[in-house]
């Protein structure tokens, strides 16, 4: 059973002959309440505080469990902003590659349709200076036959 300050208050104690000295019995009575109220009171503070402190610890928990969070919700960002920006990378790196293949297909391409237009180009001008000597053969052919009939002409005349 507890006892309260007010307990040891209200007390009262049957006297006998030749008993204790009631004021001293009181007085020791007054003195035991005040020290087991001054107790309590203490008491009911330091559990007040523990409240205070268990709180406290609860929040700084909860807090502590929102930074873990926090930090491995980053840490998967970063580890997902790096393997994007890898993958960025080598699609940026095959886009350029493939532009370059095709850069190059068209060059060689290109140059391919030049040597055969060079190809022609150098049989047309072969032609042309076949052509060019049989019309100038055929004219110098011309010019000596018209000499010839010029010179046997005379001859008759």
């Amino acid at each position: 059973m507890r006892v309260s300050p007010l307990d040891i208050q209200q007390k009262q104690f049957k006297t006998r002959f030749r008993g204790f000295d009631m004021d001293e019995v009181y007085a020791f009575l007054e003195l035991i309440r005040e020290e087991i109220e001054e107790l309590l009171k203490e008491n009911a503070s330091m559990r007040e505080q523990l409240r205070t402190a268990e709180d406290q610890l609860q929040e700084y928990k909860r807090m502590d469990a929102t930074m873990r969070e926090t930090l491995i919700t980053m840490q998967k960002m970063v580890e997902d902003y790096e393997t994007n920006a890898k993958r960025q990378a080598e699609i940026i790196i095959r886009d350029a590659e493939l532009k370059a293949d095709k850069i190059i297909r068209e060059a060689q391409d290109t140059l391919c349709k030049i040597h055969e237009d060079i190809t022609d180009l150098k049989g047309i001008r072969r032609h042309l200076k076949e052509e060019l000597r049989r019309l100038i053969e055929n004219h110098a052919r011309m010019l000596n036959f018209d000499r010839d009939r010029e010179s046997a002409g005379t001859d008759e005349g």
